[in-house]
């Protein structure tokens, strides 16, 4: 599964550079994703929403990343990496400051449903970029150091925006963070090519509508396709929920803490990832066969360390216990990761934007569904937090029986190409 496949792109310098700009505007995209993560208090006094209505925020961007996952796969098959990362930037920083400067509730969803839009378009066509540019056998540590640098993004929106938030007030701090859009969206046009030379994609025949329904049932078909959507679902949404919207609430109010208390948290679960990114990458690109023994290792901490937490007795958890779980949270996102990893040999190259967009739907579809029922569940109970938070065990339960279900046919399958690749690389011609 390692070895270098015929026409494999050669990597080195050039490609990292390139890549390296891809990645930054993904790096722009989480900040901003993940802006309303630490302004979640402030847009409730903002807009004087309750709970039910602040959750509304991030599923509606979430809603729309989601459902945008599968188009823009096919968009990037279509019209390369290049063309869909600038539609993306120019939306997604529109989107933020059309929030920094909302006047309204009705004004702000519409801006952060804008931001969701430009946002979609950057992952998907990152991870296009990367097989463009590098051999296959680096697929699984591409992946995950694009995850990286994503919670990276993620770093600065807890460290670095939230303090220009309480220092320089709502509209300056947003407005002004949308600045890196703009310098990001240069260096794309300028900089950033689909692939190096000589390793051009064979032009592939698009015929409307027929061809979308082919690269999508195609994608579907594979069980890989299919395994690789659970496993993103069912691993990365706990953190996602927690960072996106629903920490800083739960720390504030539901344990106490301060708030500069409470950003360092969220910030270990940010830290926790970026470090767990690293190992997961390194031991599925040496071993392939830990994939789902991670990825189901993960889920399993994941949720004995949320039990725990909801369940310790007294008002509040102590404190080693939050960190404890800020850093099991932390595996969640290079957990999501390996499910690429499911997709991307599933597919051939022509099909891999739709895949992974078809991947890329799970963790966010998880995401949205559990931050709905947590707001609702809020507002129900009058803020009991153990109740609401137990939503999460109702999505885990869900991804962990399809996973079981698929990861059978999705291996056999997967061996079965790994044969025939091998007897293609034997026969080819020299």
């Amino acid at each position: 599964m390692s070895a270098t496949l015929p026409g494999d792109p050669p990597g080195g310098r050039r490609a990292m550079a390139v890549w390296g700009i891809g990645v930054s505007v993904y790096f722009v995209a989480v900040i901003f994703r993940t802006s309303l993560g630490v302004a979640g208090l402030d847009a409730a006094d903002r807009f004087h929403v309750n709970a039910s209505a602040l959750s509304t925020f991030s599923i509606l961007q979430l809603l729309v990343y989601a459902g945008m996952q599968i188009p823009v796969g096919l968009l990037v098959d279509r019209l390369g990496t290049k063309k869909v990362l600038t539609i993306g930037v120019v939306l997604f920083t529109a989107g933020q400051l059309g929030f920094a400067f909302s006047p309204s509730y009705g004004m702000a969803l519409a801006s952060r449903a804008l931001l969701g839009c430009g946002d979609a378009m950057t992952f998907i066509s990152v991870l296009r970029l990367g097989s463009r540019w590098f051999p296959a056998r680096r697929g699984p540590m591409v992946a995950q150091f694009a995850g990286l640098v994503g919670m990276a993004g993620n770093l600065v929106s807890t460290l670095v925006l939230a303090r220009l938030l309480h220092g320089i007030g709502w509209t300056a701090a947003f407005a002004g963070s949308a600045v890196a859009g703009v310098i990001v969206l240069v260096l794309l046009l300028l900089f950033l090519k689909d692939h190096p030379e000589g390793h051009e994609p064979e032009p592939f025949p698009h015929q409307g509508a027929a061809y979308v329904r082919r690269q999508i049932a195609a994608s579907w078909r594979e069980p890989g396709t299919r395994l690789g959507l659970w496993v993103h679902f069912t691993t990365q949404f706990p953190a996602m929920v927690f960072l996106l919207l629903w920490g800083m609430p739960y720390l504030v109010e539901a344990q106490g803490l301060s708030r500069a208390v409470a950003g360092e948290l969220l910030t270990l679960v940010v830290l926790s990832n970026m470090l767990i990114g690293l190992v997961y990458g390194q031991v599925v690109a040496r071993h392939h066969e830990a994939r789902l023994p991670l990825a189901l290792g993960t889920v399993g901490a994941t949720a004995l360390m949320w039990a725990v937490t909801l369940a310790y007795p007294g008002d509040h958890a102590p404190m080693w216990l939050l960190v404890v779980l800020c850093m099991v949270l932390g595996a969640c996102g290079p957990a999501s990761m390996i499910g690429f990893d499911f997709a991307r040999p599933a597919n051939p190259p022509e099909r891999q934007g739709t895949a992974s967009g078809i991947t890329n739907m799970g963790g966010f579809v998880a995401s949205m569904t559990t931050l709905f029922a947590i707001g609702v569940l809020l507002d129900a109970t009058g803020n009991n937090y153990r109740i609401a938070l137990s939503a999460v065990f109702v999505l885990q339960a869900l991804g962990i029986s399809q996973i079981l279900r698929l990861r059978k046919r999705a291996i056999r399958r997967e061996r079965e190409r790994l044969v025939v690749s091998r007897v293609e690389t034997v026969h080819v011609p020299v």
